[in-house]
């Protein structure tokens, strides 16, 4: 056995061992839905595994018929050999292409498939056995139309394949429909994802994809995340080297803290470049940069740093190491002293807390299962399944968000079909006023009542919506009657509905008419009184030259109401010049009373005197 087949061998029983340390763990096959409309005695719904290439159509669905080849069953060569063609005509259904499993990768599968005009390709087991996930082939030689495969893929099991292929062959059209939908979770306004990739940039075109992936969605990833769209976290996979190999060359070079934790060598060859260990330090560092990052809450600082890392300090230009990392993370203005703390010591004989953590999110919690694909996206807690692409990630993600939550981004052309722009989705809409209930969701759209300036429409939002409470009539007069007729406008709408105003009748909503006062003799009745009926209200004379008085619907004399007034006002004067002349008798009385009490008292003071020297005289003399 030769060194590098020992190191494989190494690798193998490693990755044995990490497998076995976490048993409690497993891989979920990420599953979509397949229904069947026709024929009658296939109907119903089916699993199949999403094809972990192409790009699933997340949150959506597709309508199409299922064709089996006669020639090239299993697909593994092109199509156009045996002048075979599957592109829909102008009306048609899109053609979803079953072929057999066997013989060639899925990948090749899926891309014969593509060329030859097909919507979906369905690949058919070959036993009888639990579905799988369809994955992209390891080797590093592998071809470039990888990248360029767009059509969705799924693995339906062996029984069902039979029981399509029996339905074709006796000329049955089966008709089936692609469902997404609920292949994410969607329960609300913030999507949480996961994406466990590698620093390393020497594993071939799988890291290439990784690092092009990176750099074209970080531009959408900030954005979401600075908005709170978007809760993002990045991780990295690592394992650990058995016990018994620790103190082998193979697990010194390829592992850190004492076997701990261990990455393969770069370039799969141990005698050059770069060692596994240095690109699990470089990984902790980058997981390091996130975690200071979102520290001085800025967590989308790690899209640029592992952008300008790629860029800036690749293997094969020997800059892949910390002082060209240091410098990255000065220029972003972080704090490389905590970064470098959080790193710790890789030769320390002890666990590392991040790296740890690392390692135990790996094993699958709930429905995510194992991450045992790198790289592997995880959304709201799924792993995603396709092309590692902008598009179709961006259409993931959107389909995370619960359905009117979404993102304008989710929104666009690139990203789906506005169903609200023909025929208002079938929703209630008042044209003259612009408004709609029609709402345009990444799913499809909803009819909901509107809220228009601060205004709350209510209603069922397919037939009916109407403004409710104050403001209401700012909004196209609350949909009640409104006219204006010689400078004068008159409107039916108040806060609590819509009512006809003074002088009109009506419902209020749709036509408000005027009151004829004059004819319905509500006004203007007396015998003197001339009657004229106005738009929203009358004008009332008198004949003769009389006065009318409104508020008590009467005629009266001009000149009788003059001298009325006058003598009005005369009454009022003498009034005033009586009650000024007997308030001043009052007070002449009321002194005159004061005076005279005033002089009795002094006159009283010295009377008493000159009675009491009488009794006095008188006493003494009897005495005598």
């Amino acid at each position: 056995m030769g060194f590098r087949s020992g190191g494989a061998m190494l690798r193998l029983l490693v990755w044995a061992a990490f497998l076995l340390g976490c048993c409690h763990g497993r891989f979920v096959v990420e599953k979509n839905s397949l229904k069947v409309t026709a024929p009658d005695d296939l109907k119903g719904t089916y699993e199949c595994a999403i094809g972990n290439f192409g790009v699933p159509q997340y949150g959506g669905t597709m309508v199409g018929f299922v064709a089996y080849p006669k020639a090239n069953k299993k697909a593994c060569k092109s199509f156009d050999d045996f002048d075979i063609s599957y592109k829909a005509k102008p009306g048609s259904f899109p053609t979803f292409l079953l072929v057999d499993r066997g013989d060639c990768y899925f990948t090749k599968k899926a891309w014969n498939a593509q060329n030859a005009g097909a919507a979906a390709i369905l690949v058919a087991d070959d036993k009888d056995e639990p579905l799988i996930t369809m994955d992209t082939p390891e080797e590093s030689g592998r071809a470039e139309y990888l990248e360029n495969i767009t059509i969705p893929s799924a693995l339906i099991t062996k029984s069902f394949g039979d029981r399509l292929k029996k339905a074709i062959d006796n000329g049955d059209m089966v008709n089936v429909n692609l469902d997404w939908r609920e292949a994410l979770p969607h329960p609300d306004e913030r999507v949480e994802y996961e994406f466990w990739t590698n620093s390393n940039d020497e594993c071939g075109p799988k890291c290439d994809s990784q690092i092009d992936f990176v750099k074209s969605f970080k531009g959408a990833a900030q954005v979401l995340e600075k908005k709170g769209y978007t809760e993002f976290t990045p991780h990295y996979i690592t394992w650990y080297c058995p016990e018994a190999f620790i103190l082998s060359k193979q697990c010194k070079s390829q592992c850190i803290n004492h076997g701990r934790y261990c990455a393969p060598d770069p370039e799969q060859d141990f005698s050059k470049g770069y060692d596994g260990k240095d690109v699990v330090v470089q990984n902790l560092r980058q997981v390091c940069v996130f975690k200071v990052a979102k520290e001085h809450k800025k967590p989308w600082l790690w899209w640029d740093y592992v952008t300008d890392f790629a860029i800036r300090c690749p293997m094969k230009e020997k800059k892949y190491n910390k002082e060209c990392a240091d410098g990255v993370i000065k220029s972003l203005g972080l704090d490389h002293k905590a970064i470098d703390k959080c790193i710790g010591d890789p030769d320390a004989d002890e666990e590392n807390p991040v790296l740890k953590a690392e390692q135990d999110a790996q094993i699958g919690k709930g429905s995510r299962g194992d991450v045992t694909i790198l790289p592997t996206l995880v959304i709201n807690n799924r792993q995603y399944r396709g092309k590692l692409d902008k598009g179709a990630v961006l259409k993931a993600l959107c389909a995370g968000f619960r359905e009117t939550t979404e993102p304008a981004v989710c929104l666009s052309e690139d990203i789906q079909t506005n169903e609200c722009l023909e025929n208002n989705g079938g929703c209630w809409q008042d044209k003259a006023a612009n408004i709609t209930a029609c709402k345009d969701t990444f799913r499809g759209r909803v009819c909901e009542c509107p809220v228009v300036k601060g205004v709350k429409f209510v209603g069922d939002g397919y037939t009916h919506c109407e403004a409710s409470g104050s403001g209401r009539c700012e909004i196209n007069n609350g949909g009640c009657w409104k006219e204006t007729r010689n400078g004068r406008t008159y409107s039916a709408c108040t806060d609590d509905g819509c009512k006809c105003p003074d002088g009109f009748k009506g419902d209020g909503k749709h036509k408000c008419e005027d009151i004829d006062e004059c004819k319905e003799r509500t006004a203007c009745q007396c015998k003197e009184c001339k009657c004229k009926n106005t738009w929203g209200s009358y004008e009332c004379g008198c004949s003769g030259g009389l006065l009318y008085m409104k508020e008590h619907d009467t005629c009266i004399s001009k000149n009788g109401a003059t001298e009325t007034g006058w003598g009005f006002l005369w009454v009022i004067f003498f009034g005033l010049v009586a009650a000024g002349i007997a308030g001043y008798a009052v007070y002449k009385y009321r002194i005159r009373r004061y005076m005279d009490s005033e002089i009795r008292a002094i006159m009283a003071q010295y009377m008493p005197l000159d009675n009491q020297g009488d009794v006095q005289s008188h006493s003494h003399h009897i005495e005598m």
